[in-house]
């Protein structure tokens, strides 16, 4: 088998939006017919230049190369132009295409991806959503997402959540993020915090674990300052206190919480995840496999955290396609925790797959039919290009207001 074709999809995700602005997708035909799905999650440059990039990289180091030789061709990817390092936006671009490689093996042996590395190992898996806004909110619930800044309402929506049957809900109420972080916490910012986490927890008791959500928005002084506040609540986790650019100062947050810190979505490749887990900077890993490298190498970084005892959470915001990545990845991995899901897999996310995911009571349900289990609906990927100049995620590029 040979890879013969590809071809890219920028998918424009209709409002609400969650998960995204915009989905990118990459198809690879093999000599034989075969079709094989990836996606590429990443936000530093336009979409469509992302098509482009990883239109350069399928002409020059994947066609004609044999999809079942993943190895040669993550190092071919990875170390073109004397680069060999962990490179956002490449690494992004080489995750889709090693998906989609293993939606093409494992459609060629007649297996599920997950057969193929090491074998099922989690019959169903545990699953979480955010506490997305809903249509009652407002005008525009998504730009203005007061649950964003109304514990009692945010409460509600958990306490939804967990009739529906999720066990885990996170949320993120701690302020805006920007390109100058990280920060200090003002007053008003911890405060908040306290009493969505306190809300939250009255609400639903111990029927849902609290996963508290921020994106390294603050300093590690400020990040232990706002743990503290949030302590007697127990959360299961609090999510990237400090930007991923130095994971030592991750690490003495790390220390000086009884909260498991989890961190990984903007990181890529065993070798930045490695730095994490060696400096138990964190208990959980949460990559994303549009972007940590594709599915063999967050295997690969499974494996370094199970032998420090960290669990694995995949992450998502991304599409339909790395969501059956990570659930490919979580079916075989001992040490998988929970997984990201957007609300139930439901709406224009379920119409996006020829077969939609099976989220049932809070969990997932693996695919059984070969590679990933499912493919993209191509028509409904085609009717829905994505032509706004805006990137996935635009921090504010003005310092926080408390500075």
């Amino acid at each position: 088998m040979k890879v013969d074709a590809f071809e890219t999809f920028v998918v424009a995700n209709p409002p609400p939006s969650f998960g995204g602005r915009y989905f990118i997708f990459v198809k690879l035909v093999a000599d034989d017919g075969t079709v094989g799905y990836g996606e590429v999650y990443t936000a530093t440059f336009h979409p469509h230049v992302v098509a482009a990039m990883i239109e350069d990289v399928c002409e020059r180091c994947l066609i004609g190369h044999d999809p079942f030789h993943i190895e040669a061709l993550w190092r071919n990817v990875y170390g073109r132009g004397y680069t060999a390092r962990p490179d956002v936006s490449l690494i992004s671009v080489l995750s889709g295409i090693e998906i989609a490689c293993w939606d093409l093996i494992g459609k060629a042996v007649d297996k599920p991806v997950y057969e193929l590395l090491g074998g099922q190992v989690h019959r169903q898996l545990r699953s979480y959503t955010y506490l997305y806004p809903s249509a009652s909110d407002g005008t525009d619930p998504y730009t203005e997402n007061r649950v964003y800044n109304d514990p009692e309402l945010a409460a509600q929506r958990a306490s939804e959540e967990v009739e529906r049957g999720f066990t885990a809900v996170k949320f993120d109420p701690a302020g805006p993020y920007t390109v100058y972080d990280g920060h200090m916490p003002s007053l008003e910012d911890i405060e908040r915090s306290r009493a969505f986490v306190a809300a939250i927890r009255e609400a639903v008791g111990t029927r849902a674990d609290l996963l508290f959500g921020t994106h390294g928005q603050f300093t590690a002084a400020g990040a232990i300052r706002l743990a503290r506040a949030l302590e007697p609540y127990d959360p299961m986790w609090f999510e990237e206190p400090v930007p991923p650019d130095n994971i030592e100062e991750m690490a003495r947050v790390a220390r000086q919480t009884s909260i498991p810190i989890a961190t990984g979505e903007r990181l890529t490749t065993k070798y930045e995840f490695a730095r994490v887990v060696e400096a138990q900077a964190a208990a959980i890993v949460q990559p994303a496999l549009g972007r940590s490298g594709g599915i063999l190498e967050t295997k690969k970084i499974a494996s370094i955290a199970e032998t420090h005892h960290v669990q694995i959470a995949p992450h998502l915001y991304c599409g339909p396609i790395e969501a059956l990545a990570n659930i490919a990845l979580a079916a075989c991995t001992p040490n998988f925790l929970i997984l990201e899901v957007i609300q139930t897999f439901a709406g224009f996310y379920a119409d996006l797959l020829t077969t939609p995911i099976d989220w049932h009571h809070g969990y997932v349900i693996p695919p059984q039919a070969p590679g990933l289990g499912a493919d993209l609906n191509e028509d409904l990927a085609r009717a829905n290009p994505y032509n706004d100049p805006h990137l996935h995620l635009e921090p504010q590029n003005h310092p926080h207001p408390s500075q």
